[in-house]
């Protein structure tokens, strides 16, 4: 069911008012229908009452001098201007046939009105027949064949028929009156009322909430993008109604705080790198003079490793507001140069299956990404593998070592800043716990993500490391 329901605030909006205004409708429908049900039934019963009490003979206003029918049956002709009403009939015997049923209810409404009259009953008998299975219908067809026709009778309608034996009578009054079916102009104006509602309603509260969700959706559009937008475009110009505009206005204000920080933070980190590393460079001019070679190259290690370090520091600063645009690149083409320059310096890197596939990059930072993560397979697994693949609409970049992996509960702390793992990965085997970070916050830049998993072997065993970085192509 949840995969039919909107997910936008519009369509749910929408959604809801629909099935409000069905749910009304329809209960406003049954009531009308029942009304109209009432409506029928109450005038059904009046309509008997008034053939039952009118009959001459019964009111004693005129006697019948007709001899009886050989069935018993004697017949007298009822008729009202504007009505097309069959004569009330008299028996000697009840009108409910063999297999036939009473109808309590409308016995009980006929009862209540013939009594409101002052009439005095003996017996009352209340049930329904098809029309074209009445005997008298079916008698009155055999001499006039148009009886039905006349009348505007159909012969598959309900026919209710009273009969009515007062108190110290012999004989049965037998009233007939076919049961109209409800008008369909009620149900034809209650859709046409439904329809103008669904038009008037449902189409006003779409224009509204548009004007709503319309600037929700360029804020929305304008958040996700914050990281790699910021500085660059001007301010979202406020529309909409006029909280949907003090949202947007809140919005540009912090924005426009976050740049300027971001702005006093990155010439913060330009004066501290310029600082620190002007005096590196004069203590690494110094260090030429110290007559021990061994300490002179324990010396010169150890400020290449702060300016390293430094380095790293710096970028990862950086990475969250890079000034370069986005450019189309050649995946496969920038993954070969990184490779190449790892094969020129005689390191063990091997380039598998790469596909040729294009995505909109900063090729510099990603060339750095993947420095990054070869460096830590040579590093630590003593052999890099790459390789590249298309899945769907993400481009994977897979760098394989065959080190000692990483435990499943320290991956993901592996990729915090100046993280470091056992032995193996510390600080004596070169870096500052940077390199995985930089890494991730650069996938992450270009919209995709920094993966860590265990290669596992045949026989369950960990043979290596295998990092990720998927992108996205579009």
């Amino acid at each position: 069911m949840r995969r039919f329901v909107p997910k936008s605030l519009l369509g749910q909006m929408l959604l809801a008012v629909a099935l409000a205004l069905l749910v009304a409708q329809t209960i406003s429908a049954v009531l009308l229908y029942r009304a109209e049900e009432n409506r029928i039934e109450s005038g059904l019963a009046n309509e008997l009452a008034f053939q039952l009490i009118t009959d001459r003979q019964a009111n004693g206003r005129a006697a019948d001098r007709r001899e009886a029918r050989p069935d018993g049956v004697r017949q007298r002709g009822q008729r009202r201007p504007g009505l097309r009403r069959v004569r009330v009939e008299r028996a000697v015997t009840s009108p409910l046939a063999q297999g036939e049923s009473r109808d309590p209810a409308r016995e009980e409404t006929l009862r209540n009105v013939l009594q409101r009259q002052g009439v005095v009953i003996g017996e009352l008998v209340v049930l329904s027949r098809q029309i074209s299975q009445d005997p008298f219908v079916l008698q009155r067809l055999r001499r006039n064949p148009r009886f039905l026709e006349r009348r505007g009778w159909s012969s598959e309608g309900e026919l209710v028929v009273a009969g009515l034996k007062r108190q110290g009578a012999d004989t049965w009054v037998i009233a007939r009156s076919p049961r109209p079916q409800p008008a369909r102009r009620t149900m034809i104006g209650i859709i046409i009322q439904t329809l103008i509602l669904y038009l008037v309603l449902v189409g006003g509260l779409a224009f509204l909430l548009r004007r709503l969700t319309r600037p929700l959706a360029q804020l929305t559009k304008r958040v996700e993008g914050f990281g790699g937008t910021l500085g660059t475009e001007p301010p979202l110009e406020p529309s909409g109604p006029q909280d949907a505009r003090r949202l947007i206005t809140a919005h540009n204000a912090m924005e426009g705080r976050i740049a300027a920080l971001l702005d006093e933070k990155n010439v913060m980190l330009g004066a501290i790198g310029h600082d620190l590393k002007t005096p590196l460079a004069a203590l690494r001019v110094r260090i030429e003079s110290v007559e021990n070679e061994t300490e002179r190259a324990r010396m010169a290690a150890t400020i290449e490793d702060i300016t390293s370090s430094l380095d790293d520091i710096l970028s990862l600063a950086r990475v969250g507001r890079p000034t370069d645009p986005l450019e189309r690149t050649e995946l496969s083409a920038l993954v070969a140069s990184v490779f190449e320059e790892f094969e020129d310096m005689g390191e063990n890197v091997v380039l598998g299956e790469t596909q040729r596939m294009a995505s909109p990059l900063r090729a510099t930072w990603m060339r750095r990404a993947l420095r990054n993560l070869i460096s830590n397979a040579l590093r630590y697994g003593k052999q890099a593998r790459i390789a590249l693949a298309r899945e769907g609409d993400t481009a994977v970049i897979r760098i394989a070592d065959s080190g000692p992996g990483i435990s499943d509960d320290q991956i993901a702390a592996m990729m915090e800043p100046f993280a470091r793992g056992d032995t193996s990965r510390n600080r004596s085997t070169g870096g500052a716990g940077l390199g995985l970070t930089l890494a991730r916050a650069i996938a992450e830049q270009h919209g995709g993500k920094l993966l860590l998993t265990n290669r596992i072997g045949a026989d369950g065993g960990v043979v290596g490391l295998l990092a990720e970085i998927r992108l996205p192509l579009a």
